[in-house]
């Protein structure tokens, strides 16, 4: 039953992947602009139609698949490294580093990550950089405090406590015998992070904070086709199914590798 419940939302998601990798090397044109094709319904010839500006809107949703993908994937490498690091150091040494970085950690959420990022956007200005610098800032701290939490209730066993005995130094300890346990709910929540990734970059587009034109994102094509609700709905309607189908997706996938990797509720 697993393995039919993930077919679709694998496909899914290999689709997006594919189209943010070939994307660049396929035949598109998403700039091109033909000013009799303003606000063109999906046909036969074009399948998604044309924006307000006579741009294929197909071509401009792989584009921004890419955007998307790109900004995902730095966010979760940079969130990862970085929250996995000082979660699990900060468990390990205790004492007053733990707390200053508790304390830290607890500013970072005492802020809505979806405001903060708005406001480090709009400070640091537009740009598909700054939009992964921004979300890497907000996105360190979950992926912080799980492996904080994590490290804490493994430190103590006993296959730690004899590492110690024999002398093994901390970095040794932490990269055989911690992060080997840490792994598995890491994995879990950095697939949940993407979905949260997606919507966000795609909100700060949505807002003119992320990617700018002629760039495509499928929050900027949200924002753009808006205006057009009533006389050209296709505009909204494509990117924003793809928006949902990519998030639900994620999530669906995350939810089924929880299930998966928790001995607790796996199928037998």
């Amino acid at each position: 039953m697993f393995k039919y419940q993930i077919v679709i939302p694998s496909f899914i998601l290999l689709l997006w992947v594919m189209c943010a990798i070939l994307g660049p090397w396929l035949p598109l044109s998403p700039n091109h602009i033909i000013l009799p094709n303003i606000l063109e319904s999906p046909s036969a010839v074009e399948w998604l139609g044309y924006d307000d500006l006579g741009r294929p809107i197909l071509d401009r949703l792989i584009m921004g698949a890419q955007t998307s993908f790109f900004v995902a994937f730095w966010v979760i490498i940079v969130s990862v490294t970085v929250g996995t690091l000082v979660g699990t150091l900060s468990a390990w040494l205790g004492g007053y580093l733990d707390l200053v970085i508790v304390r830290i950690m607890d500013v970072f959420l005492a802020f809505p990550g979806i405001l903060l990022a708005i406001a480090l956007s709009g400070i640091l200005g537009p740009g598909v950089e700054n939009v992964v610098f921004a979300l890497s800032i907000v996105g360190w701290v979950g992926f912080a405090r799980l492996a904080r939490a994590q490290t804490l209730s493994v430190k103590n066993r006993e296959h730690v406590r004899a590492a110690v005995a024999l002398g093994a130094k901390t970095p040794r300890i932490v990269r055989y015998h911690i992060m080997p346990l840490l792994m598995a709910p890491l994995i879990v929540e950095a697939t949940f992070g993407i979905a949260g990734i997606v919507i966000a970059e795609a909100g700060l587009s949505f807002l003119g904070l992320g990617v700018q034109p002629p760039t495509a994102s499928w929050g900027s094509m949200i924002r753009d086709g808006s205006a057009y609700m009533l006389v050209a709905p296709h505009m909204v309607l494509a990117p924003g199914l793809t928006l949902l189908l990519v998030v639900l997706s994620v999530n669906i996938l995350g939810d089924k590798l929880r299930d998966f990797l928790d001995v607790k509720t796996r199928e037998m």
